[in-house]
């Protein structure tokens, strides 16, 4: 995050720490890898752990990344440093005090697996299988989620419009969805033992925010804005996904 502050002062450019913000947390599992090596974790859990966040985390900053580019700053952090600016804020001070320091404290916070599970001395089979399943079922919402929204996005026709099909007929967030998905899969792979079990701390601080902070809710904010998303709203899941209601013309 110091070098992502770095960058973004260069360019005044705040949005540089979507695309670290994956790339973190690869950092800390590799970091977290090495270190235990040293300890008498366990070896099938530790690069288990190493692949799943690397993984999910290089296809997220990848992702991220060529989304961003060349689009100039984020909306969201566009109003952040509006706001600053209307309380007599500087740029840095908003990229040191809102974005980069945040989200480096929320990364420390949300890795607890990644730093618990390398240097867990048990590994709990039936914990791990159902973390690896419920990890790539996450995968799978997020990845698929944001390919179908990219594929939607490229045809001029559905410029400002709701999309309601494929996964995001089951939810307003598969991407989110997903993303809590794969660290409740990485915590229940690091949660092996009674000690183990701090690993939960990331994902349910993940999921928080997720449905209530920086994720869903925030999108929410700029996506009522469009024609038809009240009744896109009615009809679809807000974050857990199931068979969407039928439009209120046939109710």
């Amino acid at each position: 995050m110091g070098l992502g502050l770095a960058y973004a002062l260069r360019r005044r450019l705040l949005s540089i720490v979507d695309t670290l913000w994956g790339l973190g947390f690869v950092v800390v599992a590799t970091v977290a890898a090495i270190v235990s090596l040293g300890g008498s974790g366990g070896t099938v859990q530790r690069w288990i752990v190493l692949v799943m966040v690397a993984v999910w985390g290089l296809r997220l900053a990848w992702h991220v990344g060529g989304r961003n580019h060349g689009t100039g700053e984020d909306p969201r952090y566009a109003d952040l440093l509006e706001q600053g600016e209307q309380k007599g804020r500087s740029f840095t001070r908003t990229a040191v005090t809102r974005v980069f320091v945040p989200q480096g404290v929320a990364m420390f916070i949300v890795s607890a697996p990644l730093i618990v599970g390398p240097n867990n001395e048990r590994m709990s089979l039936p914990l791990t299988v159902a973390g690896v399943l419920v990890w790539a079922v996450g995968l799978f919402f997020e990845a698929v989620g944001d390919a179908q929204l990219k594929a939607y996005k490229r045809d001029p026709a559905h410029q400002g419009k709701i999309m309601d099909t494929g996964l995001w007929s089951l939810t307003r967030h598969p991407n989110y969805f997903g993303d809590a998905c794969v660290w409740w899969g990485l915590g229940l792979v690091g949660a092996g033992s009674w000690p183990g079990l701090v690993a939960l701390i990331g994902p349910a601080v993940m999921t928080y925010s997720l449905v209530n902070v920086t994720g869903a809710k925030l999108n929410e904010k700029s996506q009522r804005r469009k024609p038809g998303w009240d009744d896109y709203a009615r009809r679809t899941s807000y974050f857990v996904p199931r068979k969407p209601r039928p439009p209120a013309a046939e109710r």
